[in-house]
Order: C-alpha cells, then sequence, then structure tokens
C-alpha cells in the first residue's frame, strides 16, 4: 500500500519548499539550521543527536511526520557509515575522561557542529533526491496526539515529552509492525538528564534485539543503558540532575508501559480510567530505594545506590474499543485525580471540536486552575477517532 493522492501531494509540497530552501549541501562555514544538543558527542550519542536535531528541523518546516522520519533514518544511516575520524576530539581533552571502575579505554568524542553538519547535508541530498523522484512511501496511520507543557510557576522549565508516531519508519524496522512511542521525563536540579533520556531512550529501545520477542525486557533493558550512557555524559560534562520518566511503545496490537519515578500513564478504554501502572512514589520502599529518597529516576548519580535505574513495565493487548493513552508528570496528577480525566478530555472534545489538538492544553489548565505550581506536561495519543468517542458519549447518555 502507498499514500493516499492527499499525502502524496503533501509530501510532494514539502520537498519542494525544503529543497527551495536548501538547494545544495550546506558549506563548511554555512551555519547549522539548528542548533546540536552539545558542544561534543560521542559515538554511542551520535545516532540520537543526530535524529533530535533532523526531526527538529524538519517539524519547524512543518515536514508531515512520516516523511520527516524515513528523510532521518536515510541520513543518518548514511552518517553512521561515514568516516567520522576527522571529527575526533584532542585525546587530551580536559574533561575527555572516565571513572576509574569503567574501562581504561577513553571514549571517542566528537566536534558536534561539523558532524552534525554532515548529516543536515545527508538530509538534504535525501531530500532532493525524493523531490525529483519520491519513492513509494507506505501507507501507515497517523495516530491524533494531543501535548502542552508549561513552566508554570516554577524558576525553570524541567520536562520534556516525546512523541514519535512512526518508530518503525524512523528506525528502519521492516518487520512489518507498526509502532508508535511516547514518553514523559521530569527532571530535577535540572534539565540535562530530562533531555537527554529524551534523546536516547527511544533509540536504545530501537536497537535492542528482543524488542518484538520479549518487549518487556526489551524496555527494562533499555532505561538501563540509558542510564549507564548518561552516566558517561555526567562524568566528563558534571551532570548531577535526575529525572523521572514514563514512555510507552504500542508494538501492533500490544501497550508497553515503562516508567521510573512518579510521571504516570492512563489508559482510558469506553469513557473508563484504567490505572495500569504503579508510579514509584518517594515514601514507597521498593528495591533499594530508601523511603526519603526522590523515587526512582534516570540520572542522580550522587544519591545511587539509593536512587534505582531499573524501570517497571507493563504490557496488555489492545481490544479496539481503547479510547486513548494519557502520560503526564507529577504536575498534572498531583492536582488532577485519574478518575476525572475522562470527563475533562470528554468536555473539551464537546468544546473544540473532534479533529482538534487542543485536549491537552485543557488539561494542563486544569491542573493550574486547581493549585499545582510544578511544571506540568500532558500528552494523549488517541486510539480511537474523537468522533467515535462523542458519538458513543452521546449514546450512553
Amino acid at each position: 500500500m502507498c499514500l493516499s493522492d492527499m499525502e502524496e501531494e503533501e509530501a510532494r509540497s514539502f520537498l519542494t519548499r525544503f529543497t527551495d530552501e536548501f538547494p545544495t549541501a550546506l558549506e563548511q562555514d554555512t551555519p547549522l539550521p539548528a542548533n546540536p544538543l552539545s558542544p561534543k558527542v560521542s559515538l554511542h550519542e551520535l545516532h540520537g543527536e543526530s535524529l533530535d536535531l533532523g526531526l527538529r528541523l524538519l517539524s519547524a518546516r512543518g515536514a508531515p511526520p512520516l516523511l520527516a522520519s524515513l528523510l532521518c533514518h536515510s541520513a543518518v544511516s548514511e552518517l553512521l557509515q561515514s568516516d567520522l575520524s576527522t571529527f575526533h576530539c584532542p585525546l587530551e581533552d580536559e574533561h575527555h575522561t572516565v571513572c576509574e571502575s569503567q574501562s581504561d579505554a577513553l571514549p571517542v568524542l566528537l566536534q558536534s557542529a561539523p558532524v552534525q553538519r554532515l548529516f543536515v547535508n545527508e538530509l538534504i541530498n535525501a531530500a532532493i533526491r525524493w523531490q525529483q523522484n519520491v519513492p513509494a512511501l507506505p501507507a501507515v496511520s497517523r495516530p491524533l496526539v494531543s501535548t502542552h507543557a508549561i513552566r508554570n510557576a516554577r524558576r525553570k522549565m524541567e520536562d520534556k515529552h516525546v512523541v514519535i508516531p512512526h518508530f518503525s519508519q524512523l528506525f528502519g524496522l521492516n518487520d512489518g509492525i507498526q509502532r508508535s512511542y511516547l514518553a514523559v521525563f521530569d527532571g530535577h536540579g535540572g534539565v540535562d538528564s530530562a533531555s537527554f533520556a529524551a534523546v536516547h531512550l527511544h533509540v536504545t529501545l530501537s536497537r535492542q534485539k528482543d524488542l518484538t520477542s520479549d518487549p518487556e525486557s526489551a524496555f527494562k533493558q533499555a532505561f538501563t543503558q540509558t542510564d549507564q550512557m548518561l552516566q558517561q555524559r555526567a562524568q566528563r560534562e558534571r551532570v548531577r540532575s535526575g529525572s523521572t520518566a514514563v514512555a510507552a511503545l504500542i508494538q501492533g496490537q500490544r501497550l508497553l508501559v515503562a516508567w521510573l519515578g512518579d510521571s504516570q500513564a492512563l489508559l482510558v478504554r469506553n469513557g473508563t480510567e484504567e490505572e495500569i501502572m504503579d508510579p514509584h512514589k518517594p515514601d514507597r520502599e521498593c528495591g533499594f530505594c530508601l523511603g526519603f529518597c526522590l523515587g526512582f529516576s534516570p540520572g542522580d548519580f550522587d544519591q545511587k545506590p539509593y536512587v534505582s535505574s531499573e524501570a517497571d513495565c507493563c504490557s496488555l493487548e489492545l481490544r479496539g474499543d481503547e479510547d486513548y493513552l494519557l502520560l503526564a508528570c507529577d504536575g498534572f496528577f498531583d492536582s488532577v485525580r485519574p478518575s476525572a480525566v475522562p470527563r475533562l478530555v470528554l468536555e473539551a472534545l464537546r468544546n473544540l471540536g473532534a479533529g482538534n489538538a487542543g485536549v491537552a492544553q485543557v488539561l494542563v489548565s486544569r491542573a493550574k486552575e486547581s493549585g499545582s505550581s510544578d511544571n506540568i506536561t500532558v500528552v494523549i495519543m488517541f486510539l480511537r477517532s474523537p468522533r467515535e468517542i462523542l458519538r458513543d458519549s452521546a449514546s450512553s447518555e
């Protein structure tokens, strides 16, 4: 199956606009059109940081999400096959060290700006090729997603969230299984850990060999490996922040949710909420997390071993009667009860219209009005058409 005529025209229109803006590859001294996340990047971090830059660049220019995922996959595949030795940082760099408990071999660091310019040029080259001859793009559904996040009364915004509706296409997983990914990260003591997890957790997840055969184990392992990568970043850049995390992967007809800390996921089925996870609260003793600790979170290396990076994970089969999946940080759930969510979403759909993506903004506003002063982030992925939800609600009244 290929795209519909309307979707193909949307793809052609974007490629024309993009290649008009970037008719040739960037010259060596041309500023990057999007800033890298860090001045130096390790080989293990390059995949995630390149995808993040590419998706930001394309999204800012209105790229259709599927096309953006396919372009980024093509560009990063070319980048990772390139000779990157000319971008290596000098080994005598004062921050290029690892702790004694790890390998004596120094990690290879790359200069971000020139290596990301190479990535952007691969992105431009792919767009030019496709503009001249648009390939047959797969016909996959585009779920309606609503997101909203505010700093609120806090001095800094330390939340991050990620939505990847075309996970399989972004990572070139050609097993015929459609996947979507969404996550919320609630940082504390700074945003660095949340930002790192938001860029790398889904990349690490995509690399797990047992993603299809044992997805729960794959999700847990992805959390652990991302935390290990973050420890390496922390040691060379003195990162001392932490973050909670809740992430969901819809893999075919299976929903997987993994979490550390008190950010939560909520499934609503036929207008009724289902609490599908037990969040880690600060007063919950579990494993080696003491009652007075911050809970479970990636990062927080000064607190280890009192704070764990071992995620919990749940899995359930989707039946087709699920309305939506909601992910949010504690800034939302501390002031809005899960049982109130279906009514709030239904009211928002009625007031805004079934095709409106402003539902999350309504929920964030309600949490603020209800007394939350914390950062608030809400992500909703509709698993059924909002029009069906409204219709079924009207018929049941």
